[in-house]
């Protein structure tokens, strides 16, 4: 999402670079072209002329601290500032004493209601929370089948309705049979508009002041930029809200909404959308999303994606048989099968510090059948030739393509793909290549 406002940053940063102190002109200079790239990412005008004043009361007239540039100095200054623009801390949902604990989430129309509540419940699952689900949305066609048949996904109760009911007494009821059985929060999924109106505002209100919700979360939709800051604001004046969630950030919305929502409303955002799956929710940390925008990576946010779908033990079996030289193509399609769980490989490089900025992964565009026609190759051949690559000659080529699917240059290009990745980390598992991994240079 942020990828345009990265790259004219980056540009910024560089420039600035030789210059042995910050002063006047060349600050005026690099605030100048910051400005244009937060309005250019849709940012909200006074969001902007606060962020750039705040920013250059801080740079100017600075020393340049001992072996650091003018443009890191900068890029320390805009990064603090971001954080504290984003949020500053990611923030929790309150629960409170009560049991079970009503979460009332509340939007327009087709901006992801439905779908977030359902990766709601999945997020607070793993957190050990019993969460239950209902539909007060007796409007849309099908809404409280949808949300029944996503539940059944997960495990998560979906409590019964009938669109013929009363939204109200929908949730009233909900909540009473959630505390009957044991759940300890209820995510009610309300109905939307195409836009805000008094109908919708007053059905809110009545079942916010029937179940007396413990957070109202307003779902965004980033697609709409600066329109979707403008309805929170709605929502929060005349409903209330503690937090919004953030859906659609995968996509190509330059981010803007992102960045204004907390100062123009004053309310944090507390999840973000990365996906369609059902587990394509994560908590937002300001301080990583930060450090994103600023080309800086995100290992933190990679180490969590990493950890939900890496077994430990075969990670140490795996390093052992790299060590040994013995990494085969099962091994390979093993990895790329779990790269493939953490999410798309895009977003995984932009968390990995200096690697979004190689021209050749920034023009590469990964390609999801790729995946599939490389576990269909690997599947077609014996364990034999999945364990030595190297019995793999002319014929069995042709076979192993026939049987797959795909033409002889697919497995030509899979086996040199594999054969490289091999000799890659043959070099940096060895003496030499540690030691050039700790001082920054890679042996490849």
């Amino acid at each position: 999402m942020f990828e345009n406002l990265a790259e004219k940053l980056e540009g910024v940063f560089k420039r600035l670079k030789g210059r042995g102190r910050l002063d006047e002109e060349n600050i005026k200079e690099a605030l100048k072209e910051i400005r244009m790239a937060l309005l250019e990412a849709d940012v909200n005008f006074k969001v902007v002329k606060d962020f750039i004043e705040e920013v250059r009361s801080r740079a100017v007239g600075q020393e340049v601290l001992e072996s650091i540039t003018p443009g890191q100095q900068i890029v320390k200054i805009v990064h603090d500032r971001l954080v504290e623009l984003l949020g500053g801390t990611s923030s929790q949902l309150r629960f409170g004493s009560r049991f079970p604990a009503p979460i009332m989430l509340v939007g327009l129309q087709g901006c992801g209601k439905t779908t977030t509540a359902v990766k709601l419940a999945k997020v607070l699952a793993k957190g050990g929370k019993r969460a239950g689900l209902v539909s007060a949305d007796v409007y849309r066609p099908a809404a409280m089948e949808q949300l029944r048949v996503m539940a059944q996904k997960i495990g998560a109760p979906a409590f019964n309705a009938d669109s013929s009911q009363d939204p109200v007494k929908i949730c009233v009821q909900a909540v009473e049979e959630a505390k009957r059985n044991g759940y300890e929060v209820l995510i009610l999924d309300t109905a939307g508009r195409l836009a805000i109106d008094t109908q919708m505002m007053e059905e809110l209100k009545q079942i916010k002041n029937a179940v007396n919700p413990s957070e109202i979360l307003f779902v965004a939709d980033a697609m709409t930029g600066q329109d979707a800051v403008n309805v929170a604001a709605k929502f929060n004046e005349l409903l209330g809200i503690d937090g919004v969630i953030m859906t659609k950030m995968d996509g190509d919305a330059r981010g803007g909404a992102a960045l204004s929502l907390k100062a123009v409303m004053g309310k944090p955002i507390k999840y973000v959308g990365i996906g369609e799956k059902i587990d394509a929710l994560e908590v937002f940390h300001p301080e990583r999303m930060a450090s994103r925008i600023l080309g800086m990576g995100d290992i933190l946010s990679l180490v969590e994606k990493a950890q939900t779908v890496v077994d430990e033990k075969q990670a140490r079996e795996l390093e052992q048989r790299i060590r040994k030289n013995e990494f085969t193509l099962e091994d390979f399609k093993t990895q790329l099968l779990q790269i493939k769980k953490m999410g798309s490989l895009q977003d995984i490089i932009g968390m990995i510090p200096g690697l979004n900025k190689l021209k050749s992964l920034k023009q590469a565009t990964p390609d999801e059948k790729e995946l599939v026609r490389i576990v269909a190759i690997i599947d077609s051949m014996t364990k034999k030739e999945r364990l030595n690559y190297q019995l793999i000659d002319g014929q069995r080529r042709k076979r192993i393509a026939l049987g797959s699917g795909t033409t002889v240059q697919d497995v030509n290009r899979l086996l040199k793909n594999y054969a490289d990745v091999k000799k890659m980390m043959k070099r940096m598992t060895s003496k030499g290549g540690i030691k050039a991994l700790r001082r920054g240079n890679f042996p490849f």
